[in-house]
C-alpha cells in the first residue's frame, strides 16, 4: 500500500510545474535539509520506527525521505501560489454553500488524487499508515505554503483520527476510506455562541432515535472548514448532551453527523439538515471558511461511550493543538525566508566595519547588527522549533505504537505535558518572528504586496483557537503540573538530567551543558515554588501560568539545541553544522538568558496582580 502510494505521489508531481530550485522573492523552500538533520541525525527517527511494533514494518528512512521531497514539491509549486490571491479573494457564502477562493478548488482535487490527505491514516482503512513526526514534518511544509488551504487538510486528519481511535467498526469501515482519500472532508464543532472555552455548558441536544442513530439539534460557532465545494461530503464531529445527561462536562457526548446523507452503499444524498448560517469576516486565514454551523435534526452516531465525549475529542485536539503549533512554525519559516531574501537584496547604509559594496551606493542589509538580531532570532526559534514539534511528534508516536507498557506509559505522560507548550509556545514564537521579519522590511514589510503583513495577520490566529495560550498555560500550569504534584513535569526533567549527565565529559558542547543545566535549575525551583505557592494561595497557578510556560519553552528549546549541537559539533567542516552551532550559540548567550527574568516575575506571586478591585479598572 505505502509503495501504490508514493508511485500515486511521484506521478502526481510530474504534472507540475516545479519551482523549487530557484528561488525569488516570494518563494517558498522546504527547508528539507534541516528537516531531514532533525529527524535523521539528532532523533533517530528510523530507529525509533524499527523498535515500534506499530511501525516496524510500515515505514523506513527510504520511504519517508521520498515522501517528503515530494511533499517540499507539491507545497512549494501548487499551494504556496494560492496563498495571495486566496487572502485578496477569501471566501464566499450564500445560500446554497459557501465558495472558496479561485483556484482553491483545483489544487484540492489534484493534492488528494496524490494520496496526501491519508498521510498518517489507518492502513486497515485505506490510509497510508505514517507515523505523526512524519505528519509534522509535511504539515509545516503544508502551512508554511498556506495555513488556509492546510486547515482544510488537517481538520480532516485530526476528525479521522478521533473516529479511528473511538468509533464503532462499522462507522470506520463507512467513512474513514473516504475521508482518507480527501473526497469526504472533516470538521471539528465545539464552540457555541455563548460558550467558549467551557464547554460544560454547551446547550446542543441530541435524542435517541431508536434505531442507532441520534438526532442533534443546535447551533456551532467558529467552525473551521464546516462549509466549502472542495469535498463531496463533510463529515462533522459535534459534542451534544443527551436530555437526561449529567450536568457539565461529565454530560457531553460526541456524534458523528455527516452534512449529506449516506446510503448502505455509501452514495452521497440529500442534506442531513446541516446547513452554514454565515460565514465570518476575519483578520487573517480568508481563505479558510470559519462557519457558523446549525444541525436541526441531524442524524448522527455516537462516537466513544455516552457523556464520554470529551475523551474521544482530546484524542483529536491533542493532535490538532501540536498541528497549530505547526501552523506558526510554518508561517514564521516562510517569514524568515522572505525577510533573508530581503536582506541579502536590500542595500541600505553602511557596514559598521566600512563598506562592503564598493562599487555601490550603499551596502545590504544583512550587514548591520540589529538585521542580524532579527534574522538569528527568527532561525534560532524556528529550527528550535522544528526539532520540538519532532520530539513531542515522536513522543506520540510511542504513546500510539509502542507495545510496552511502560514505554508507553512514560510516552503518554510526556504528550500530556508537553502538548499546551507545543501549541501555545510554538506560536508565540511564531508571531514574534513574522512581526520580526515584517521588520526587516521596514516599510515594506507593512505594504501588500510583499507579503510579510499576511503572515501576521495570518499567525495571529494559532495564539487564538484550539484554546488560546492563556488556556494552554493554564492547563500546562494547574493540570499538567500542579494537579498531580509534578509528576509529569519529574519525567521530563529525569530526561533532560540524563543527556546532561551524559554530556558532561563533552568538550565540544561544554557551554552549552553549563547554561541548560543552569536552565533546568531554574525551571525546577520554580516549578517547586508554585506547586509550594498553591497550597495557600487559589491565584497562584493563574498569576504563573504564562510566564511558567514561556519559561519551560525556553529550556525544553535549550535541550533541543543543545541536542542540535551535540550533532553538529563535530562536523563543523560542513558550513551549515557551521551554521547550527553559531545559531545553538545566539540562542543559548541570546535568548536562553530570559529564563531568569521569567522566574523572577513568577516569584512575585499573585498579590500585585490581583490588589485591583473591578472598578478600578
Amino acid at each position: 500500500m505505502v509503495e501504490g502510494r508514493l508511485g500515486k505521489i511521484s506521478l502526481l508531481h510530474t504534472l507540475l510545474n516545479p519551482r523549487i530550485e530557484e528561488k525569488n522573492m516570494a518563494d517558498y523552500v522546504a527547508p528539507l535539509k534541516d528537516i531531514r538533520f532533525v529527524m535523521n541525525e539528532v532523533f533517530g527517527c528510523s530507529d525509533l520506527w524499527a523498535s515500534l511494533a506499530g511501525t516496524k514494518d510500515t515505514i523506513d528512512a527510504e520511504t519517508t525521505d521520498a515522501i517528503l521531497e515530494e511533499a517540499g514539491k507539491i507545497t512549494a509549486s501548487l499551494i504556496a501560489p494560492l496563498s495571495r490571491n486566496g487572502d485578496e479573494e477569501g471566501c464566499k457564502w450564500s445560500e446554497s454553500g459557501v465558495k472558496t477562493a479561485t483556484g482553491y478548488k483545483e489544487a484540492y482535487k489534484t493534492f488528494v488524487e496524490g494520496g496526501w490527505s491519508g498521510l498518517t491514516g489507518n492502513p486497515n482503512y485505506e490510509g497510508m499508515g505514517m507515523p505523526k513526526v512524519v505528519g509534522a514534518q509535511y504539515e509545516e511544509m503544508l502551512y508554511a505554503s498556506d495555513i488556509s488551504f492546510g486547515l482544510y487538510v488537517c481538520l480532516t486528519s485530526g476528525a479521522s483520527l478521533a473516529i479511528d481511535a473511538h468509533a464503532t467498526e462499522e462507522l470506520k469501515q463507512k467513512y474513514l476510506p473516504k475521508m482518507y482519500s480527501g473526497e469526504w472532508a472533516g470538521a471539528m464543532d465545539l464552540t457555541e455562541p455563548h460558550s467558549g472555552t467551557d464547554l460544560g455548558m454547551i446547550r446542543t441536544k441530541a435524542t435517541d432515535n431508536g434505531d442507532g442513530s441520534y438526532s442533534v439539534i443546535g447551533t456551532k460557532i467558529f467552525i473551521t472548514g464546516g462549509e466549502q465545494d472542495l469535498s463531496e461530503n463533510i463529515i462533522h464531529l459535534v459534542l451534544a448532551k443527551l436530555p437526561d445527561a449529567p450536568a457539565g462536562p461529565k454530560g457531553i457526548s460526541l456524534f458523528l453527523v455527516p452534512r449529506n446523507k449516506v446510503d448502505a452503499n455509501n452514495v452521497v444524498g440529500e442534506n442531513n439538515n446541516v446547513s452554514c448560517g454565515s460565514i465570518e469576516h476575519k483578520m487573517g486565514i480568508k481563505a479558510s471558511a470559519t462557519c457558523v454551523m446549525n444541525f436541526d435534526g441531524a442524524q448522527g452516531w455516537l462516537v466513544g461511550d455516552l457523556n464520554k465525549g470529551l475523551n474521544a475529542m482530546f484524542t483529536m485536539m491533542n493532535y490538532e493543538r501540536l498541528s497549530v503549533g505547526i501552523q506558526g512554525l510554518g508561517a514564521a519559516e516562510r517569514s524568515y525566508q522572505n525577510a533573508v531574501a530581503y536582506a541579502l537584496d536590500r542595500i541600505q547604509g553602511r557596514a559598521a566595519t566600512g563598506p562592503v559594496n564598493k562599487d555601490k551606493a550603499a551596502d545590504p542589509l544583512i550587514v548591520h547588527p540589529d538585521i542580524r538580531r532579527m534574522l538569528m532570532t527568527m532561525r534560532a526559534y524556528n529550527e528550535g522549533g522544528r526539532a520540538f514539534s519532532t520530539y513531542v511528534a515522536n513522543n506520540l508516536d510511542i504513546s500510539k505504537f509502542s507495545d510496552n507498557p511502560e514505554e508507553k506509559a512514560k510516552a503518554e505522560s510526556m504528550v500530556a505535558l508537553l502538548t499546551p507548550v507545543a501549541k501555545a509556545y510554538l506560536t508565540d514564537r511564531a508571531l514574534d518572528c513574522c512581526i520580526a521579519g515584517q521588520q526587516v522590511f521596514g516599510g515594506h514589510g507593512y505594504i501588500r504586496e510583499w507579503g510579510q503583513e499576511q503572515l501576521v495577520r495570518d499567525t495571529r490566529i494559532t495564539q487564538i483557537y484550539e484554546g488560546t495560550n492563556g488556556i494552554q498555560s493554564l492547563d500546562l500550569m494547574g493540570r499538567k503540573v500542579a494537579a498531580n504534584g509534578g509528576k509529569f513535569y519529574e519525567i521530563f526533567a529525569e530526561e533532560v538530567a540524563e543527556f546532561i549527565e551524559a554530556e558532561a565529559g563533552n568538550a565540544e558542547i561544554a557551554p552549552f551543558i553549563k547554561s541548560l543545566s543552569a536552565a533546568l535549575e531554574r525551571l525546577s525551583d520554580t516549578t517547586e515554588y508554585v506547586l509550594n505557592s498553591v497550597k495557600g494561595d487559589a491565584n497562584a497557578v493563574g498569576a504563573a501560568s504564562v510566564e511558567y510556560l514561556e519559561l519551560f519553552g525556553l529550556t525544553a528549546y535549550a535541550y533541543m539545541w543543545a541536542k542540535m549541537a551535540k550533532v553538529a559539533s563535530p562536523k563543523t567542516a560542513d558550513e551549515f553544522y557551521t551554521a547550527k552551532v553559531n545559531t545553538a550559540k545566539f540562542f543559548f548567550n541570546r535568548l536562553l538568558p530570559k529564563t531568569v527574568s521569567l522566574a523572577e516575575s513568577i516569584r512575585s506571586g499573585s498579590e500585585d496582580m490581583m490588589s485591583l478591585t473591578a472598578e478600578q479598572f
